[in-house]
């Protein structure tokens, strides 16, 4: 008796090669299973863009202080006396001019995007002289810094490619004042690309924001000085503030929207799933069907149930494999790098962002479509192994 294994392998040869000969209803569950992956890995691609956008490029030494009990700077408000007294705590990394802590200013301003010329609300930065040694990834590319105490403005490449009126040496509108581009900047694919910056003096004056800030980003001498640092701050009198590390600060910000598309682009997917689990089920009872004799004279050769199992598994999965892997290269391919923006409801303005297809999604799309593969192929291979052999040869 030949060994089952080797059954298995004769009869998986047999069925895969049969597959032409069904090739509308094979093709047809591939490329059902294809068009669930793609869109699976394509919806959380946009998560995962977006949490990049969020969380990269910040050093772990940088921390934000707010008003304590507030969880966004939108809502934080802190006075001179307070931001000097954050300036002076030990613990802070300096440079030839002093402290590396910047206190800023952040409103909101609208601006149409260049794709569909509707307003979106895009985050104007109020900084101070340390912002550049705060986030020295923030680089000029075209053009030059604002300089202070006039009415300039830097774009990120990221606000600059998605909304209209960024373009080098515009002038645009905001507040009482009128503001010209001078410079575009990058900042390592972080968040700061999608924001727009400018002179905190200035634009207290432009906003009649008096003396006012809302944050300071600083930077520490070691991300191992932090809870020194925050205890500091929490403990004195004279404050009331809230101190986070800048990257845990950014991950709060990006919760919202990552749990959002993460939960509906799953849904999306299954219910697709479900109608792709149906094709490929039908495909499977559909190769068994034209079948019959071919597994009834392999069965009464000696052939077990196991190895025809085994061989209708087999194929489902190879057919699921070869959608999942279709899908996952058009995901790939076409959305891979993608640029977009959505609302941070945090900050209630617009983050430029990439999609990202990694690596992990696309395995976890492949997965997802073996998955199918196996459930669609797993009742059709039952009932292969419970076909009366007697019954079948009767069609012979």
């Amino acid at each position: 008796m030949t060994h089952p294994i080797l059954q298995a392998a004769a009869v998986t040869w047999i069925s895969l090669r049969t597959i032409p000969q069904r090739r509308g209803s094979s093709g047809a569950a591939v490329f059902g299973i294809a068009g669930v992956v793609a869109v699976l890995v394509g919806t959380l691609s946009i998560a995962q863009g977006f949490r990049q956008a969020m969380t990269a490029a910040v050093a772990p030494e940088n921390v934000v202080v707010l008003r304590g009990g507030v969880d966004s700077e939108m809502l934080s408000i802190l006075g001179p006396e307070e931001v000097r007294v954050v300036e002076d705590t030990a613990g802070l990394a300096r440079d030839a001019r002093g402290a590396l802590a910047s206190a800023e200013l952040y409103v909101v301003i609208d601006l149409p995007k260049r794709s569909s010329g509707t307003d979106a609300n895009v985050p104007l930065r109020g900084v101070g002289p340390a912002a550049y040694g705060v986030r020295p990834e923030v680089q000029i590319t075209a053009g030059r810094r604002f300089e202070p105490g006039r009415s300039e403005i830097i774009a990120g490449r990221g606000a600059a490619a998605e909304f209209a009126g960024l373009d080098l040496g515009s002038r645009v509108k905001v507040g009482r004042n009128e503001w010209t581009v001078v410079g575009i900047f990058s900042a390592g694919g972080g968040l700061a690309e999608s924001e727009i910056w400018t002179d905190a003096v200035v634009l207290q004056d432009a906003y009649e924001r008096d003396q006012s800030y809302q944050a300071v980003y600083a930077r520490l001498d070691s991300a191992g000085q932090f809870d020194a640092f925050k205890d500091a701050l929490t403990s004195d009198p004279r404050l009331n503030v809230r101190v986070v590390r800048q990257a845990d600060y950014y991950a709060e910000q990006a919760e919202a929207v990552d749990r959002l598309v993460t939960v509906l682009g799953t849904l999306v997917a299954a219910l697709m799933g479900m109608g792709a689990l149906f094709g490929a089920l039908n495909t499977m009872y559909t190769s068994v069907s034209a079948r019959r004799r071919e597994i009834a004279t392999l069965r009464a050769l000696g052939f077990g149930g196991g190895p025809v199992v085994a061989s209708v598994l087999l194929e489902s999965l190879v057919l699921a494999l070869a959608g999942g892997a279709i899908g996952a290269g058009l995901a790939c391919g076409l959305l891979d790098g993608y640029r977009a923006s959505t609302l941070n409801w945090q900050s209630f303005s617009q983050v430029a962002f990439a999609f990202a297809v990694t690596p992990q999604l696309l395995l976890e799309g492949v997965a997802y479509a073996a998955g199918i593969g196996l459930i669609g192929g797993a009742f059709p291979a039952i009932r292969a192994a419970r076909l009366p052999v007697a019954v079948a040869l009767r069609d012979l």
